[in-house]
């Protein structure tokens, strides 16, 4: 571990989809313990943060032994939540951990940190992965990236891309024939030079960004670049009360299995 990267996971309570989100306890832990334990045991994180506006988060985190500050109420995203915490660390790096991944893989941390320590000229790193076989790419709830040949990113998506222009003319030749450059889907794990994050929640929105409804958009419309490391992902965030339950789910048939 290194004190070079803190982690900081923004977390609130008011989720128009699953109020109190951070603190729902079916599992012996909150949803938030999880998270945070699971960070920790990232090899390059040194340190790990819950940043939140809410006192009943604050007290759960200091129950359990966690590291928390408490935020402004007024910060639109969690971006912009993170960048309060970082103006008092020292740290160069600092890791976007959603509150809502309980079961994020440590080595995907590790890799976007060395995705971003690969780029020099790249102030954000993020992660790829290839979708698994029940996901579709056409779903719009799945965003997608597509990479130039440096490992960076040329842009992201609601829609299916790439297109796979010739799909029938290839696959009729060989059912077995795969696009030369297949979908990838977007990992929402960001890690940030620190002194990035004060820059970038001054940047004024873009047209690209609003169209979307993706924030990182106004990264590449800045004209910065984003590393991107590719891992296999098999997590998804949880988002509703039903997420939350597949999630239970999977968790009480993968300790049986152990």
């Amino acid at each position: 571990m290194t004190t070079d990267v803190v982690a900081v996971i923004p977390a609130r309570y008011g989720s128009t989809r699953f109020p109190g989100k951070p603190l729902v306890n079916r599992s012996g832990k909150p949803l938030i313990q999880h998270v945070v334990e699971q960070t920790r045991t990232c090899r390059r994180v040194g340190r790990v943060i819950v940043a939140t506006d809410d006192v009943r988060i604050v007290d759960a985190v200091r129950g359990f032994g966690g590291d928390v500050v408490m935020t402004r109420s007024d910060h639109p995203n969690g971006t912009s939540r993170i960048a309060e915490v970082a103006e008092a660390l020292t740290a160069s790096i600092v890791v976007n951990v959603q509150g809502d991944e309980p079961s994020i893989e440590p080595e995907l941390i590790d890799a976007a940190i060395a995705a971003l320590e690969a780029h020099p000229n790249a102030p954000v790193a993020t992660i790829a992965s290839p979708f698994a076989d029940h996901e579709d790419p056409a779903n719009p709830n799945i965003v997608k990236v597509v990479l130039a040949r440096d490992g960076t990113a040329l842009y992201f998506s609601r829609a299916a891309i790439p297109c796979w222009r010739d799909r029938v003319r290839e696959q009729t030749a060989s059912p077995a024939a795969l696009p030369k450059a297949g979908p990838l889907k977007h990992v929402g794990l960001y890690v940030y030079r620190r002194e990035f994050l004060a820059h970038f929640i001054k940047l004024a929105p873009t047209p690209l960004e609003e169209t979307e409804q993706l924030e990182q958009l106004r990264v590449l419309e800045h004209g910065y670049s984003i590393a991107v490391a590719i891992g296999v992902a098999p997590f998804q965030g949880i988002d509703t009360p039903e997420q939350y339950e597949a999630w239970l789910k999977r968790r009480a048939a993968s300790h049986r299995r152990e």
